[in-house]
């Protein structure tokens, strides 16, 4: 199974201040730079950040484990100081059977691929009412969010993408911190506060959080009818000044581009070249045409 550890937000972490690191994790920048697009009767509305920190998040991981139990002996292990920190663990997976998206590429096995020079944003889906009864959406749509994922991941604009079941199998680690004694407190879901919950996000890169926008609205979402997404830029990591990033960085970050591994099978620097033109040439016209799909609607 998989799980996603949600880091909830705080003053801190939306003043800038650095958070603990989750193992393997994203970290968001603040709530200032975000938006929420909220769709109503078809029509769709921007609201720009700031937003309460009691219903963000600042950074997520996912991690593997057998059961929800093993996934909470699991982040208990991690040495988080920080008094007043809490995690949050869903597990990931779409009401209906839409598929997951991530290193290991899609269901027909296409294989995310990140161009360092585009910034990362995360698209979160606002729980509601409706998300938490874990309600599976009619397999057309199913059938429709698939086949959009496949073709986004295709055209370099997709890295990621989950779904995650009501909080009602959920768990909360609120950690005490060096003042606290280490002492680390559970919360069982159902959560109450539907507002600070997450039903589900996709990644996406894209030169602006304009073009992100415009991706959100030529997206075949299943919810038929309200949503509220929030658009979030991933805080990217930046190398010292004059030193190479550590190899192997930009696979954490997400999924290794295939300049990486043609040089990692030898090929020539014309060759390397050539590559990485033709996926600028691909990563151009994918997001013209989600770009064209958005303007058409």
């Amino acid at each position: 199974m998989q799980f996603m550890v949600l880091r909830r937000s705080d003053r801190r972490s939306e003043n800038g201040v650095a958070t603990a690191a989750l193992p393997g994790g994203q970290a968001l920048c603040s709530s200032a730079a975000s938006a929420r697009m909220r769709r109503h009767n078809g029509e769709w509305a921007l609201t720009e950040g700031p937003f309460d920190s009691r219903e963000l998040v600042a950074g997520f991981t996912m991690v593997k484990a057998a059961s929800r139990q093993a996934a909470l002996d699991q982040v208990r292990q991690w040495v988080v100081d920080e008094d007043g920190a809490e995690l949050e663990i869903r597990a990931t997976g779409c009401p209906g059977g839409c598929t997951g998206i991530d290193e290991h590429g899609t269901a027909a096995g296409t294989l995310p691929w990140r161009r360092p020079e585009l910034k990362r944003y995360v698209v979160l889906i606002r729980s509601d009412a409706v998300s938490e009864q874990n309600l599976a959406p009619p397999p057309e749509l199913i059938d429709a969010m698939n086949a959009r994922n496949e073709d986004d991941v295709r055209a370099g604009v997709l890295l990621a993408g989950s779904g995650l079941q009501s909080s009602a199998s959920g768990v909360r680690l609120r950690f005490g911190g060096a003042s606290g004694g280490g002492k680390v407190s559970i919360i069982d879901g159902p959560f109450t506060e539907v507002k600070e919950l997450i039903a589900g996000y996709w990644m996406v890169q894209a030169e602006s959080r304009a073009q992100v926008e415009q991706w959100v609205r030529g997206y075949p979402f299943p919810q038929g009818g309200d949503i509220v997404l929030e658009l979030r830029e991933l805080a990217e990591p930046v190398a010292p000044q004059g030193l190479a990033p550590e190899p192997g960085a930009e696979a954490l970050q997400g999924a290794a581009s295939g300049a990486h591994v043609l040089a990692a099978q030898g090929l020539s620097a014309e060759l390397l070249q050539a590559e990485q033109r033709m996926r600028s040439q691909a990563l151009e016209a994918g997001m013209q045409t989600a770009l064209a799909r958005a303007g058409g609607r």
